[in-house]
Formats: C-alpha cells, structure tokens, sequence
C-alpha cells in the first residue's frame, strides 16, 4: 500500500501483505522484501524483518515468533506492523528524518484507513494520505486515469484482489475480494493434505505455485518432487505431482476472482464497457504471474487481457508517480475522516 514522504528525501511505500517495496525519489526502487517480522515473543522486541526473517519461517524455537503482520491488505498486528515500517523506512533512509505521506485496497474500511493511517503516523509521518491499489496500479503502468475512458485494472495482490474502473481520475466501479496469493497458497496446502496426507510449509506452496501452478493447460505439463511431513506416521516424506494436480488444486480462488471481474463488467456503464472491449483488462500484481491466468480471463470475458510490465511493482511506481505531482494528482487521492 503507500505514499511517504521523507524531509530531504521523498519515498513511496507499497505496504503490502506479501512484499513492501519502496520507491525514493531520484533512485527508483530501493527495497523489495517480505512483509515478515521475526520477533521475541515475551518481550515483543523486533529481531528481523524482511528476508532475513522469511528464512526463519517455519523455523523458529518457542522464544521467537514470526509473522506477518498485514493480512488480507490490511494491518492484522499495529504494534509489529509498525515496528516492521520503521526499520524499512530506516533501512532506505539512514540519517533521514520521516515528514510526510501510503495505499490502500479499495475496499477496506474506516477503522482499516485508520489503523494504515496511525501505524504511518507512529513509525515517523506527520502527514499521510491514502492511495487506493487499484488507482496506484492504473498510474504505475503508464494509464491515462484522468481521461473520460474506462480503463479496468486487476490488481491481484497477496492478501486482495482489487479490480476497479477508472475513467476521469475516479474509480468508477470496484470489486475487493480477500482471495488472491496467500489463498492459492492454502489451497495448495489443503491439496497436499487431502490427496497425499503430507503436510507442506507457506513457502514450499509458494514456490510450488510459482514453478508450477497454472490457470489454463501447459504445452508441456510438469512433474515435481515435494518434501513434506507425513500426517499418518509423522516423519519427512516425498511425494511426486504433476502440473494438471496443482492447477487442480488452483481452481477455486481462480474461479472466485474471475467471477469478481464478471461481476465488476456487470455493473459498469455502457459506454465505458465499451471502452474495456478496446482497450482491454490490465493484470498487474504478483497473481498476475500465474501462468496463464491471462488467458484463462480472456477466454471467460471474451476481452482483450493484458498483463503488465513488472507488474509485481506498479503500484509503488504509481505512488511515486502521485508523490512527484502531488498537485496534479490530489484528485486520486482516497479521502477518508480524521476522529
């Protein structure tokens, strides 16, 4: 999610369930890591964050706990998240002292906007303002958000799957469903225990999902071996499955977001539908990655789809765009109350 600012140094922050990337002024992006936090368990004491502590998932003694702290887009722990933000923005910005401004999935509510809003507060800002993914996506990837078009963009993320129509710098129409990376992940975790009696880790579902989970049928299907625990006897066992199981195993959460973009089609207006049919979907995010996820869209809209280029970071280049003019941009910017 996000849009900082710093005094002499401005940076935009994609505070994300999965990854936080944040982009500085004059140098781009200048971190990409786990949204994951290592922690002391009885003191609460922060021990690592980002890569360093997503080598110790799964793996900790009793004393430490690891955990993300943002779930389904939003913040699920203050404390940790905060902490977590704090030594990001320290990591990027030594000598740096916060001043000012982060996004959002769209469909988050006001007490979610506030806990964005004072976690950003606490870690440094004195002054923030909400971007909403889809909007931060649309600017990313180079569209025309304030021209009277509609372009639809599919921001599938690691807690959400936001998909909107823009046209006249607004979101026209929205969909936010809380089923996007992290549900593939337990799918294919439930997979293995159904079908295999094994039980698998989060990152050996991911990794699973990357090297071989698919939407639609590969021209060569392949076969791997997976290393888990057995549930019957309790020792490590391996098992072999194939591409056709895993995307099986998919299936699910892939129908539930292409219902969501159906029924995002169903309410927008004509005139702009008629946009999309020429202009097409955009697919931006991590999700956007699975294999032929574009295709398995296409085939169930009939609409141009395509996936954006380096979707994993469109929507801090977004934000940073929206930092560099602010002015130009204050229109998307997502304006919520102050208690």
């Amino acid at each position: 999610m996000g849009l900082f600012s710093l005094f002499s140094a401005d940076i935009a922050v994609d505070l994300g369930t999965a990854n936080t990337v944040i982009w500085m002024k004059g140098k781009g992006i200048v971190l990409n890591e786990p949204s994951i936090v290592a922690f002391d368990r009885n003191t609460k004491k922060i021990i690592a964050i980002g890569h360093e502590a997503r080598e110790m998932l799964g793996r900790t003694h009793r004393d430490i706990r690891t955990i993300r702290p943002m779930k389904d887009g939003v913040i699920a722990d203050f404390e940790i998240a905060e902490g977590m933000l704090r030594e990001f923005i320290k990591k990027t910005s030594v000598g740096w002292v916060p001043s000012r401004r982060v996004s959002v999935p769209s469909g988050i509510t006001e007490v979610e906007k506030r806990a964005v809003r004072y976690a950003a507060e606490h870690a440094g800002a004195k002054e923030v303002h909400l971007l909403a993914e889809p909007m931060a996506s649309a600017i990313g990837i180079g569209l025309d958000v304030d021209a009277p078009v509609g372009n639809m963009v599919v921001d599938i993320g690691g807690g959400t799957t936001e998909i909107a129509v823009i046209a006249l710098s607004g979101i026209v129409t929205e969909e936010s469903i809380r089923v996007a990376g992290d549900e593939k992940n337990n799918a294919i975790i439930q997979f293995f225990k159904r079908n295999h009696n094994i039980l698998i880790g989060e990152r050996t579902a991911e990794a699973i999902k990357c090297e071989v989970g698919s939407a639609m049928p590969l021209k060569e299907e392949i076969t791997i071996q997976v290393k888990g625990r057995d549930l019957v006897n309790g020792v490590p066992k391996t098992t072999e499955v194939s591409s056709v199981e895993i995307r099986e195993a998919l299936n699910e959460p892939i129908a539930q977001i292409v219902e969501a973009v159906k029924v995002t089609l169903e309410r927008t207006p004509p005139e702009l539908s008629a946009d999309i049919l020429d202009r097409g979907i955009m697919l931006t995010g991590g999700g956007a990655l699975l294999k032929g996820l574009d295709e398995r869209i296409r085939l169930e809209t009939n609409l141009p789809v395509h996936v954006a280029e380096d979707p994993l970071t469109a929507v801090v280049r977004g934000t940073g765009r929206v930092l560099e003019d602010l002015r130009h941009f204050s229109k998307v910017l997502i304006k919520s109350k102050r208690y």
